[in-house]
Order: C-alpha cells, then structure tokens, then sequence
C-alpha cells in the first residue's frame, strides 16, 4: 500500500511541475511577443494547459473525492471561459486597431459580421 501512495505522489508531482514549467513558458511569451494578439494566444494557450496539469496534480495528490470534484470543475470552467474570452478579446482588437483592420480589409466583410465586430 505504501508503494502506491509514492507512486501517487510521484505522478501528482510531476504533472504539478509541469504546470508551473507551462506558465513559466507562458509568462515568456507573453513579454516576449511584440504583437497583442501573439501575446494573447502564448498566454491562452498557457492557461488552459497550465491550469489544467496543475490540477491534475493537486487532484491526484488529494485523492478521489468532493474537493478534487470542485477542482475539475474549475478545470472544465476555464476550459470554456479561457478560449471564449481570447476570441473576444482578438475581435475587439481587431476592430480597434486601425492598422489591423486595414490588413483584415474590414469593408470586404458582410454586413452581418460588421455588426457583429461593432
């Protein structure tokens, strides 16, 4: 039995590890990239894959049980709220950014799409 709860936490250790690596590389990119939307993209990528092996760690070094329930909700909420907000934010830069917008050629799009970046 004792064999198993090293293993355990070997395994949640090692996932908990690569998430911080994952955010350092995160926190890189995000001042390394010159350009907003590279910015944006180094560090939505970092959260959701960042977030999500550090709580696979923290939910295997806790064990089965409410906690590590609540913890792959947070998991499963970043998951949707973390690409949701990248996207909005890029449309918003997008439609405020007067250089962007002029090589995305604003005008050739419909109407309807228009509305939607206003």
């Amino acid at each position: 039995m004792t064999i198993l709860i090293w293993i355990r936490f070997l395994i949640g250790t090692v996932l908990l590890l690569c998430g911080i690596v994952v955010f350092g590389i995160e926190l890189f990119g995000v001042f390394r990239f010159g350009y907003v939307l590279n910015r944006m993209h180094a560090a939505a990528m970092g959260d959701t894959l960042g977030i999500a092996l550090s709580m696979g760690g923290l939910i295997i070094l806790c064990g089965l049980n409410f906690i590590a329930l609540k913890m792959i909700l947070v998991v499963v909420f970043l998951w949707f709220a973390s690409p949701v907000s990248s996207h909005v934010l890029a449309r918003f830069e997008v439609a405020t950014n007067e250089e962007l917008a002029k090589e995305c050629d604003i005008k050739a799009l419909s109407e309807e799409e228009q509305e939607g970046i206003k």
